[in-house]
């Protein structure tokens, strides 16, 4: 049970769900999903080779992070001895191989080859973040790449994206990824205000620009029936009250940089990923999809309580 909890932790498990809603959301979005049915062979294939390029990256992450994890995290599975280093430098590499696996696979399924490529993409990101980008001005900016291309992975699944607007929501998607990256930098310890100012600030604009694609989809006629009328005000409102809970947050890590204070920030908005993915589904696709996707939800909190998000 021991070894078993490490490599939960070391995967950080909680956040493969965050990992999922993006792939969803972006397949449901630009196949204009409308009506509540089993998903085709190849989204499962987008969401198997998500799940293996997100586990890829948090192992070898850990992996080239050892010297550090032993002076700042002697407790987690590697420095501490319950995991082999050589064995999860495999098990990464694994990892990373069977997600373009499941890319290529994906994309002959679907019968679009830009799948393909983006899990080649995918693969180069998440070497180049965890192998050298990280500890660099870079690491934010690759890290954003990162689940940019994941959401990619499902748009392209379906054949997108169709429409100019609809790269809005990888690129938003991304800044703020990349922000809660800048923000999470130096967790382990008493991080700069300013720094988690900066982060915050990014945070921001990566939600306006994803929220723009709803704005532009809308007024162009698309978008799910609940959105007709005076939605769009109220798709707004969530929206803003979302991004207000997640500064909220950041804002009490900004007056007291403390760890403890920054990792319950990053948590909340790594969290918040799936709700943001669920409200963009909610104007894009309807109620009975966004409900879907809120639902993965549940495995991020029970996760959650076994092993942490960050």
């Amino acid at each position: 049970m021991q070894t078993l909890l490490a490599w939960l932790r070391l995967l950080r498990l909680p956040n493969h769900a965050t990992a999922v809603a993006d792939v969803l959301a972006g397949y449901l979005i630009a196949a204009h999903a409308r009506v509540l049915e089993w998903p085709p062979a190849a989204l499962w294939g987008a969401i198997a080779a998500s799940l293996c390029f997100y586990a890829a990256g948090m192992v070898l992450n850990d992996v080239f992070d050892l010297a550090v994890d032993r002076a700042e995290r002697p407790e987690r599975p590697l420095p501490s001895g319950l995991i082999d280093v050589r064995t999860a430098a495999r098990v990464g590499q694994a990892l990373l191989a069977l997600g373009g696996v499941c890319a290529g696979v994906t994309a002959f399924l679907s019968g679009y080859p830009n799948v393909a490529l983006v899990g080649a993409a995918l693969t180069a990101a998440i070497w180049i973040y965890d192998r050298r980008a990280k500890t660099t001005a870079f690491g934010p900016t690759v890290m954003g790449s990162c689940r940019s291309l994941n959401w990619l992975l499902g748009m392209t699944a379906a054949g997108g994206p169709t429409a100019a607007h609809e790269w809005l929501l990888p690129i938003g998607m991304g800044m703020y990824a990349g922000g809660i990256t800048l923000f999470a930098r130096d967790e382990a310890g008493r991080s700069r205000a300013g720094t988690l100012a900066v982060a915050s600030l990014v945070m921001v604009v990566g939600l306006a620009v994803a929220a723009a694609h709803t704005l532009l989809m809308a007024e162009a006629g698309g978008g799910a029936a609940w959105l007709r009328g005076d939605r769009v005000t109220s798709w707004l409102l969530l929206w803003g009250v979302l991004a207000a809970s997640i500064l909220l947050r950041n804002l009490l890590g900004i007056l007291d940089p403390a760890s403890g204070r920054v990792q319950t920030a990053v948590g909340n908005a790594i969290m918040s990923i799936i709700t943001l993915d669920a409200v963009l589904v909610l104007a894009a696709c309807g109620e009975q999809w966004s409900l879907v996707v809120l639902m993965l939800l549940a495995p991020f909190l029970v996760g959650r309580q076994l092993v942490a998000a960050t």
